[in-house]
């Protein structure tokens, strides 16, 4: 793969450097504010892991990093893109391994042990919207890929990522950052001691208008409050969030109006697209440990609503009123997860044991699509009332056969109950389902710093519940048949991880994943769209390399090849499986009292219709950090987003839409959203 591009501005300015503690589970001393240690950024030496693709990053590493925006915390888990096509209220765009994993569908996401997927969405199965995260609150993400472990049920074939948040900061904090496009962000943050525990807290309030003709007035208000507490071999954590956000959208236009020039790049079809959102939580975790003995369960309460106005065709299917819909729903949901690990012989060999238990129910009501006219609603597509159960339960045999080989052997069972009732009543009805998933890996060494891993698994995606009651399509009412309620997946992979050169730390892994089918509900259309069978596989190599107690340098690249298994004259390429991923970045520290931070990603072209006679065109986007320190308590920032001003997408899709005086059957076209052109960020941050 080309990654000229990615490794051609090897320029290095900063970073303020990392004020937080990096294990909150434990006592944590006190480093002077003028001792910098770039080591701590990753955990993914030879020994923690059983697979190469697994892997976790520390708080220092994110606080090091500018991020346009926070779902851009996944782009931590190497290989992963995060775009948008749409205003940044909304769910980002996810890749990974192939997969244009659209809002979150088979990346499964959690903080704090509580589900970001949203199944059964309004808008799009798995809709994994992290708005809601304060980015300085969050100390690490744990991820993984591939369908390889027990504990990982619904959306995890692609991998996973556990975010965890602090129990406690080193330093209280308040920061206040301006921008270009009227950007505004406040931030506070802090813990103290109380009633015997910890006491975290942490507000934002932003506001962006975006480099869009229509304003975006994108705002956003986000708080959390945090106790914890030890007792004995006892951990507790309460943990209550809350989020609101609205904003008019900027969605993705066709390619020939820009071209003609009647339409600027930066402005909108209909600018009366948009939405609104808020989210409320309430969480609690208890950890015990009791000599090798490990037991953790978590329960969790979700409200969230979401309304969404989008129009994507324009004036394709109503050439009077427009295409534009409204998505609503309103969902309450709740649920938990509990383990238990414990130590055991087998005939002189040393094992471990581990059985868990996870629950959900979502009830959300109403889950709705409207026709809209600058957001006034025309008419009911369709309406439903659901309610969606889910229970698993699992098992992992961790065996030493020798000092250099173990097994990991896992057995996971999944259960599920749709309660469908719609406008429609052909579209009403209750389904059950379940499904078993075995999961085994191997892993040898080391030897000379440097281990293999043999992985393979069984995983699932759920589709929307809409979708496995449904005998009606809700727009032409035409008869279709209800989908499958769990798509079954398979994958395998073979790795290595090595730390042989002093300071470097390489893993390399070559997967395949098989998907019984790529079917995803449309909220745009209201209804599922069915699609074959597909098969996935690549290579990824990843490398962190400490060349200096002050520098830092991260190179990870990705190669996917995606087809459809099963033959059909459209084509077998998967529209939207991106190919090609690279990502390069250097972090530099304690120079005085400067810093900084270089970050550059690629992302490949990539088929965008079956039969690859339409593609995308590559991306490469950098970011830049400088950082100065004026003393113990005062730093200031400059953040530079897109370094180069490259004119690139964001996002590419190909597919027939109708602009005014246009033929009524639309015109095939690529439809894409720009990423923002250069501009930069000033933060002041205070720590006391």
């Amino acid at each position: 793969m080309t990654v000229r591009s990615t490794i051609l501005a090897a320029s290095l300015l900063a970073a303020f450097p990392h004020a937080y503690a990096e294990e909150a589970d434990k006592p944590v001393p006190v480093v002077p504010l003028d001792v910098v240690e770039v080591t701590g950024h990753y955990n993914n030496s030879v020994g923690t892991s059983d697979a190469a693709s697994q892997g976790q990053v520390k708080a220092s590493l994110i606080a090091n990093r500018p991020a346009l925006r926070p779902g851009e915390l996944l782009e931590f888990v190497p290989g992963v893109i995060v775009t948008q096509h749409s205003g940044d209220g909304k769910a980002n765009q996810y890749f990974l391994r192939g997969f244009n994993l659209d809002h979150g569908t088979d990346f499964a996401t959690f903080v704090d042990g509580m589900p970001v997927n949203m199944r059964t969405h309004a808008h799009g199965q798995g809709y994994t919207d992290l708005n809601f995260l304060i980015p300085e609150l969050v100390e690490r993400i744990a991820y993984r890929k591939g369908p390889y472990y027990a504990d990982e049920g619904d959306f995890a074939s692609a991998g996973a990522a556990h975010m965890s948040l602090f129990n406690q900061l080193k330093q209280n904090m308040a920061t206040l950052t301006v921008g270009e496009n009227r950007y505004m962000r406040g931030m506070l943050a802090g813990s103290s001691a109380a009633a015997g525990g910890t006491l975290l807290y942490g507000l934002e309030l932003a506001h962006n208008d975006g480099p869009w003709v229509h304003p975006e007035a994108f705002r956003k208000n986000s708080g959390v409050l945090r106790y914890s507490t030890v007792s004995g071999a006892d951990q507790y954590a309460v943990t209550a969030m809350a989020y609101k956000g609205s904003w008019h959208a900027s969605n993705q236009i066709p390619l020939r109006a820009v071209e003609s020039g009647a339409l600027n790049p930066f402005d909108a079809i209909d600018p009366t697209d948009g939405g609104r959102t808020a989210r409320y939580s309430l969480s609690g975790e208890w950890k015990r440990r009791s000599g090798e003995a490990q037991s953790q369960a978590n329960v969790y309460a979700v409200r969230s609503d979401l309304t969404l106005f989008n129009n994507h065709t324009y004036f394709l299917d109503d050439p009077e009123n427009g295409d534009q819909n409204r998505q609503t729903e309103r969902r309450r949901m709740l649920g938990f997860a509990a383990s238990h690990s414990w130590p055991a012989t087998l005939g002189g060999f040393s094992m471990s044991h581990k059985i868990g238990a996870q629950g959900r129910y979502d009830h959300i009501s109403p889950l709705s699509l409207l026709a809209t006219k600058n957001q006034q609603v025309l008419g009911t597509v369709s309406e439903s009332k659901v309610k969606e159960a889910s229970l698993a339960a699992y098992y992992e045999n961790t065996l030493h056969w020798t000092p250099w080989l173990r097994s990991i052997a896992g057995l996971r069972y999944d259960s599920y109950r749709f309660d469908v009732a719609s406008n429609i009543a052909e579209n009403s009805g209750k389904v059950n389902a379940h499904i078993t998933s075995p999961k085994l890996s191997l892993v040898l060494g080391p030897w000379q710093s440097t281990e293999f891993f043999l992985n393979y698994g069984s995983g699932f995606h759920s589709n929307d519940a809409r979708g496995t009651t449904a005998h009606l399509s809700p727009k032409e009412r035409e008869p279709i048949e209800p989908v499958t309620p769990l798509v079954r997946t398979r994958g395998g992979e073979i790795g290595a991880r090595s730390e042989m050169l002093p300071g470097l730390q390489s893993s390399l892994a070559l997967w395949t994943l098989r998907s019984a089918s790529e079917l995803v509900f449309s909220g745009d259309a209201g209804d599922t769209a069915p699609s074959r069978a597909s098969k996935r596989s690549g290579i990824e190599l990843n490398n962190h390399y400490v060349a200096r107690s002050w520098l830092l340098f991260d190179l990870d690249l990705a190669y996917s090849r995606g087809r459809y298994s099963e033959a059909d004259a459209a084509g077998d390429h998967i529209p939207g499986a991106v190919e090609k991923v690279a990502s390069f970045g250097a972090t530099v520290n304690d120079i005085g009292p400067w810093s900084g931070a270089f970050q550059m990603r690629y992302f490949g072209p990539r088929p965008l219709i079956e039969d690859n006679s339409q593609r995308s065109k590559g991306t490469a986007i950098a970011y830049l950090r400088a950082g100065y320190r004026f003393n113990r308590n005062w730093q200031m920032s400059l953040d530079v987003f897109n370094l180069f001003d490259r004119k690139a997408s964001d996002i590419d899709y190909f597919y027939a839409s109708r602009l005014p005086g246009e033929a009524a059957e639309g015109v095939q076209d690529v439809h894409y959203h720009p990423a923002e052109r250069r501009n930069f960020r000033l933060t002041l941050r205070a720590s006391f």
